[in-house]
């Protein structure tokens, strides 16, 4: 007998399912690939004879008053689910400390120059096209930041022979970029602070670190802790993002005997597939829905502020990332990974231009309101585009000469199947692809 039940359109999902959109929500690819289709529904929902129900439901505010909690759903959307991102980017600075690129100075040289030159020169060239086009300077930090979601997909799609030290130096970077762009968040845009709730803020970070420290174990304890810090952070004057990465950094993320994996390891691993799945893509909806029209988009290049984000994205990044490095390995001791050529953190540095969501967080905040925020939302996106076409092209051809090399080096496996590579003592190293 056939079974006659009827099916939940919007039951919950069987476990396994859950369990392999979760593990797809881990990879660069898939995440990326939602938070492009988010901004792209936002482009097109804005564009559209419905962009008043866009408007309507971004303005709508919810919230509890009585906790200085009143917001819209585009300020949820920034200061809360943003918190959750910040929160795994956190996780992922410590895990670079303490066992990653940067536990070293050896091995952290290079990308942390290249992080902060990166991040200078994007903010230089927005000043002096801001300053002679007669704009504002408010918008300074707007091209400094590096969306690491967007670009290790991008990386991901294109890299099937790419050099693994690639990803890793791209991630380094990023990670010292988005430690940057929280430090730029908490000193320099800070409303009217509020000492008596940041005091507050502080004491619960404290009291987290201590549960932390005595390995106290819960959930129980943890979320509605964290979720005081985040509310008393808010009101204290200071970007509610800040709580997030507050907390990934005080997360343990060494393992006791009797554990399988760390609290910090264990919380990155729950919350990312939420984080890339459900923050970032909802943040994106409510922040890329801007005008595309050809007066909009002429007003990108024709108004300073949005002229210099994108000259900051598309050239500064360039230029920061590529000379930084080069210099640094040219007049330092610092050394390039003999895995990579100077042709590939070329592509890598044009790949750094893609600045999506810190970059439309700091605009939001720099420009709260105006209309000149809205162009700079638009020079964000159209940066962000140029640069992954372009580094698309100049890491798909690097990609080219690496499996033309592994071709000529037999890859295919023989009689032992063992591809010959894998059986050299030496691999070929990147300046034999140069």
């Amino acid at each position: 007998m056939s079974d006659q039940r009827p099916r939940i359109v919007f039951g919950l999902v069987p476990w396994p399912e859950r369990q392999a959109i979760a593990s797809a929500l881990r990879t660069e690819t898939v995440g990326g690939l939602v938070l492009l289709a988010a901004a792209v529904i936002a482009l097109i929902w804005a564009n559209t004879p419905f962009s008043g129900a866009y408007e309507a439901i971004r303005d709508f505010h919810f919230g509890i008053p009585a906790l200085g909690l009143d917001l819209s759903v585009g300020h949820w959307t920034a200061d809360g689910l943003l918190a959750i991102f910040f929160l795994v980017a956190g996780i992922e600075l410590k895990r670079e400390l303490i066992v990653g690129e940067l536990r070293t100075p050896a091995t952290a040289a290079l990308p942390v120059i290249a992080a902060i030159c990166g991040m200078a020169v994007p903010a230089a060239l927005y000043a002096a096209t801001a300053s002679a086009g007669g704009g504002s300077l408010d918008g300074w930090a707007v091209p400094m930041a590096t969306d690491i979601a967007f670009a290790l997909a991008v990386l991901a799609v294109i890299s099937t022979h790419l050099p693994a030290a690639l990803r890793a130096f791209l991630l380094t970077l990023a990670v010292v970029d988005d430690l940057g762009a929280i430090l730029i968040i908490a000193i320099f845009f800070t409303s009217d602070l509020n000492l008596w709730a940041l005091g507050g803020a502080f004491a619960g970070l404290a009291v987290f670190y201590l549960l932390q420290r005595y390995r106290v174990r819960g959930w129980w304890w943890y979320v509605p802790l964290g979720i005081a810090i985040w509310a008393l952070m808010y009101n204290g004057g200071v970007h509610a993002t800040v709580a997030g990465v507050a907390m990934g950094l005080i997360l343990r993320t060494t393992r006791d005997k009797d554990e399988k994996a760390s609290p910090a390891a264990r919380v990155s691993h729950l919350l990312h597939p939420f984080s890339a799945g459900v923050a970032v893509p909802l943040f994106a909806l409510f922040a890329a829905g801007v005008s595309i029209s050809g007066a909009a988009l002429a007003e990108v290049f024709t108004t300073p502020e949005p002229l210099g984000v994108v000259i900051g994205l598309v050239f500064g990044k360039v230029l920061g990332i590529f000379l930084g490095t080069y210099l640094a390995a040219r007049f330092t001791k610092a050394e390039l990974n003999p895995d990579l050529a100077w042709a590939d953190v070329l592509g890598l540095s044009v790949l750094a231009g893609i600045g999506f969501t810190v970059a439309l967080l700091i605009g939001e905040l720099a420009f709260p309101g105006a209309a000149v925020g809205e162009h700079v939302k638009a020079a964000v996106l159209i940066a962000s585009v140029t640069a992954a076409v372009l580094a698309a092209v100049l890491l798909r051809r690097r990609n080219t000469v690496y499996k033309r090399l592994y071709e000529e080096e037999n890859l295919d496996a023989d009689a032992d199947g063992i591809p010959d590579i894998y059986q050299r003592d030496t691999k070929p190293s990147a300046s034999e692809v140069s």
